[in-house]
């Protein structure tokens, strides 16, 4: 089997090992040394697969109290308050490093719209222009049945809902790279400054970027999702609402303020890993 610990050079290399929690350290001056010790060490153990009981093939993780949030009535609103204060929200820094992460699609959606809906600011709503690529469809699928309201109605990862609601302020997730040397790259977080009919405005908040002014158009995006048995175009902003957003979608993510809200269990222990993290 060819392998880099197989080649002739293998004796010339020198194995670094990482062995501290670089995130942790944003939380030297809220917490002491040991905290922050014993809390690097049980996610170390969480990401390993070494914490926890496994019942019925399945792993339990007790998550220590004081790091649990009271539930009332309404856990999104709980989490939403504990996370989000409104009064901050126009404040463009305030979004910086702080989201709500999730296992799901559908309880992103939920939480987005929750928040979205609670400010007063007025909404614009910009549909999606979706049409199959007809030169791409399987021999064996039936595409009478395919029509705009059902494209309108896919669900892919990675893809902005066909209605994408926005409101002056409110924090994006750009899903698509548009101009890496400009920061513009999937992944990057930015917030709301302009709603025009075929641009949308806003400032970028993540990244080597900080501060710049930039404006997105619509593209046409084709998702990859080996699930759905045809291709379809799907012309929209590619940005989503970032107030929520999935664990998978965090990774690369600098945050110093999460809420992970756990509606339903995580697929596996990295995942929550990377989301404790």
């Amino acid at each position: 089997m060819a392998s880099i610990n197989s080649s002739v050079l293998w004796k010339y290399c020198e194995v670094l090992r990482l062995t501290k929690n670089m995130r942790l350290t944003i939380g030297l001056e809220q917490s002491t040394p040991q905290e922050l010790r014993s809390f690097s060490d049980w996610i170390l153990q969480i990401g390993e697969g070494r914490c926890g009981i496994v019942v019925n093939d399945k792993l339990f993780v007790d998550i220590p109290s004081d790091l649990i949030i009271p539930i009332l009535e309404n856990p999104v609103e709980d989490i939403v308050n504990t996370i989000y204060l409104i009064q901050n929200f126009r404040d463009p820094s305030f979004f910086q490093d702080r989201a709500i992460l999730v296992p799901t699609v559908d309880n992103v959606e939920k939480i987005n719209n929750y928040i979205v809906d609670l400010l007063p600011d007025k909404e614009k709503n910009y549909l999606s222009a979706d049409s199959i690529c007809g030169s791409d469809v399987y021999s064996d699928v039936d595409v009478d049945w395919i029509n705009v309201e059902f494209l309108n109605q896919i669900r892919c990862s990675g893809l902005p809902n066909h209605s994408l609601k926005l409101k002056i302020g409110v924090p994006i997730i750009l899903l698509r790279n548009i101009d890496p040397a400009g920061g513009l790259c999937n992944g990057t977080r930015l917030v709301m400054r302009d709603l025009g009919r075929n641009v949308i405005g806003a400032d970028i908040v993540s990244g080597s970027n900080v501060g710049d002014k930039v404006f997105i158009t619509r593209m046409n995006m084709i998702p990859s999702d080996t699930v759905i048995p045809f291709k379809f175009q799907h012309r929209q902003f590619p940005v989503s609402l970032s107030f929520a957003m999935t664990i998978n979608k965090s990774q690369g993510q600098t945050l110093s303020t999460v809420g992970l809200f756990l509606r339903h269990p995580v697929f596996c222990h990295s995942q929550l890993y990377v989301a404790l993290s």
